[in-house]
């Protein structure tokens, strides 16, 4: 899915397609224009499109395989695609992941019960010989 198909869409599916609204996709393309350096040869996909293919990884945790078929890519590429664009929302400082702590903190409480199922012996009388003779002479009714 392109972002020329995806921007038609209204902005609950857009959102649902991509995690952010596009209001803020728009921030994040702005950003990503501003510290867009013309090095290097031009790109195959369009800084529109690297930023939802990176959100698109990010979201649906799709192999960065499958990506570069959908994008007409190599893996390699989705790869460079995905570092690029994230170190540089991340550098910009506007955009943050929680850390750690709150990603692991829980408003629910666990409660634990163990349960010993380990096995014992059983005392089981001996059979010796005087039991043995005892129950042959028994006579059975």
């Amino acid at each position: 899915m392109f972002y020329e198909d995806l921007c038609q869409d209204s902005p609950r599916d857009f959102k649902r397609a991509t995690g952010v609204s596009p209001a803020l996709f728009a921030e994040m393309l702005l950003t990503l224009e501003q510290a867009k350096s013309g090095i290097g040869r031009p790109a195959k996909l369009n800084l529109s499109n690297q930023l939802l293919l990176t959100l698109m990884y990010l979201r649906e945790y799709r192999t960065q395989f499958h990506i570069g078929k959908t994008y007409r890519v190599s893996e390699p590429t989705v790869c460079r695609i995905v570092t690029r664009v994230e170190n540089t929302l991340m550098a910009s400082g506007q955009y943050t992941l929680p850390g750690k702590q709150v990603l692991s903190e829980s408003d629910s409480a666990y409660e634990l019960i163990l349960v010993d199922a380990t096995e014992t012996s059983c005392e089981r009388p001996k059979k010796t010989r005087s039991v043995l003779q005892r129950e042959k002479e028994a006579p059975h009714p």
